[in-house]
């Protein structure tokens, strides 16, 4: 499709319903090559399944989407080489070490079972998970859950990566590392899209955002442009809406 070759990610009239209620009413997104992009939105605006919707693991009920020019759900064998995805409360093959779930991943894809190994042990190594090497991924904590699915993005060496909610109920020092590791892949070249309701992860990482709310992109550009001389969560909270509170509403709690 016209306009679509020259993204890393684009989604072009992207809809879903769920039982008559819209979900997602028509989403349009370019994200450029190399950038860190932000998807902001609260919590039902309609960002997992927009983001599922472009990575093929839902199929949206009209409009598409394309990784470099690739199109998502017409070649999805050749999109998916492409891409990595840290889908949010999608279960992993969670019997398995992390070691196997790494070697399970990249034999799935197909990959050289000698280069697995070597990348396996440096994500593992990397990501601090080299000490957990007979721990089961089902008793691994939630900060090593949200790494363990990182790697697994990673091992293929994707150009782009789409992570869901990739800072959810995670640890401070887990945060840290996974941030450092996402603007060392960016500055190599790659491609981040990420969702999150969280302003100081997004501000302190992004160089472009888009807000999403009711299932619509309200407002999208570079960090600077979107925001401007004000702060961000100013900025999504007028988007938004829904701070009504005038002062006098619990009055009590001051008594």
């Amino acid at each position: 499709m016209t306009g679509t070759e020259h993204a890393a990610l684009a989604l072009r009239g992207l809809v879903k319903q769920f039982d008559g209620k819209v979900a997602v009413a028509g989403v349009d997104l370019d994200v450029p090559a190399g950038s860190f992009f932000g998807l902001l939105g609260p919590n039902g605006a309609g960002k997992t399944t927009t983001l599922s919707m472009a990575v093929g693991l839902l199929r949206p009920d009209a409009g598409g989407a394309w990784v470099l020019g690739h199109d998502v759900w017409g070649d999805p064998v050749q999109a998916k080489r492409l891409f990595g995805v840290m889908p949010d409360g999608v279960r992993l093959f969670d019997r398995l070490t992390g070691a196997e779930l790494l070697a399970y991943h990249g034999l799935l894809r197909g990959m050289d079972p000698t280069v697995v190994d070597q990348r396996a042990t440096e994500l593992l190594d990397v990501l601090a998970l080299a000490d957990a090497d007979r721990t089961l991924v089902v008793d691994y904590s939630a900060g090593m859950k949200k790494k363990i699915g990182l790697a697994c993005a990673l091992l293929h060496g994707p150009r782009l990566l789409v992570l869901d909610e990739p800072f959810e109920a995670v640890d401070p020092v887990s945060a840290a590392l996974i941030r450092d590791i996402l603007h060392r892949y960016v500055g190599g070249g790659g491609t981040v899209v990420f969702s999150s309701h969280v302003m100081e992860v997004v501000e302190r990482l992004c160089t472009h955002v888009a807000i999403l709310a009711e299932g619509t992109i309200k407002r999208v550009g570079t960090l600077h442009d979107v925001r401007g001389d004000r702060s961000l969560e100013d900025v999504f909270v007028e988007v938004v809406g829904g701070r009504t509170a005038t002062g006098e509403e619990l009055a009590w709690l001051s008594r």
